[in-house]
């Protein structure tokens, strides 16, 4: 390549940053109307999705210089946002976790953020969304350079038409798999249908999952009580499995079911399911009830799982 042409990629790249810093409005640390910096902000993100974390895995993550995380550790601590408790093999390092005041925070903060993304997202024309999107996956994947490159996985809130592929893909997806018949097919048309006629979008939402443009997992936050979210209809297809879609799933319908007031989530599934069974109970869910019952021209145990948000 000649000097002129690796000049002009070196002058393109600092440009895009110019112009992505400018307009994701960062230049300022600070994000929207919100007290934190955008170093704070993402000390944040990491202490939401991460339990029991340590300081120096934090920094490590971030690449934040140790006396400046420390410093934010120690903000986050008097303003009572995070909890501090020595490691046993190293009591000069701390585990750290977000309190019920850090959560709120937080919660508070993403919102804010989601809506500013969202409302930026709208001025767009129909399917650019997408486009930007997959642009970015691809820009990220280029430059991390993994060993093993996984497809990038993008949700995003459900549209038109998602209804009639997510009741078209679980039907044929089960039936395939366990054998079910036209009746499980009956049953997510009447959740879908249900879910359109009565959506509440203060406390409800369906995600769908994206790799390459192309849905391949969904998951539905519902109402059941003024207190408690239902997670259903959680589906991943074949084709996209081991790429972490319903890890990422059912992670996006906690985090939505606590951004909207819940105090506990519960879930309803079958024993077969090894595989969602496993998610959610990495997810912080915990059988407590199971019931033989006959469905979808199976024998089947269903099984009630719940957790605290």
């Amino acid at each position: 390549m000649s000097d002129n042409g690796a000049d002009d990629q070196i002058a393109a790249i600092r440009a895009f940053n110019r112009f992505y810093t400018r307009k994701l409005g960062v230049l300022d640390q600070h994000l929207g109307k919100s007290p934190f910096s955008l170093s704070e902000a993402r000390v944040l993100y990491e202490l939401a999705h991460r339990d029991d974390v340590s300081a120096k895995e934090i920094g490590n993550e971030l690449g934040l210089d140790p006396g400046y995380l420390s410093r934010i550790v120690q903000s986050f601590d008097e303003k009572g946002l995070i909890t501090r408790k020595p490691l046993p093999a190293d009591r000069r390092q701390h585990q750290l976790s977000l309190t019920a005041k850090g959560r709120q925070a937080f919660a508070k903060l993403n919102l804010g953020s989601q809506t500013e993304v969202a409302a930026m997202l709208a001025q767009l024309p129909a399917g650019e969304a997408a486009r930007l999107t997959q642009a970015m996956a691809t820009i990220e994947d280029v430059l991390e350079q993994r060993p093993s490159r996984r497809a990038a996985v993008v949700l995003r809130s459900h549209r038109v038409g998602d209804m009639g592929w997510v009741i078209s893909k679980q039907a044929a997806a089960y039936a395939a798999d366990y054998g079910w018949d036209i009746s499980y097919e009956a049953l997510v048309a009447e959740i879908c249908a249900q879910f359109i006629k009565s959506y509440d979008a203060a406390r409800e939402h369906c995600w769908i999952a994206e790799v390459g443009g192309e849905p391949v997992g969904s998951i539905f936050l519902v109402k059941a009580t003024d207190e408690i979210a239902k997670l259903r209809l959680l589906q991943v297809e074949k084709k996209a499995r081991g790429l972490g879609v319903g890890r990422a799933l059912v992670q996006q319908c906690i985090e939505g079911a606590r951004q909207r007031g819940y105090r506990r989530m519960t879930l309803w599934t079958q024993s077969i399911l090894v595989a969602a069974r496993g998610i959610y109970k990495a997810a912080g869910f915990e059988l407590v009830a199971a019931k033989p019952h006959h469905s979808f021209g199976q024998d089947l145990i269903g099984e009630t799982w719940e957790r605290d948000l």
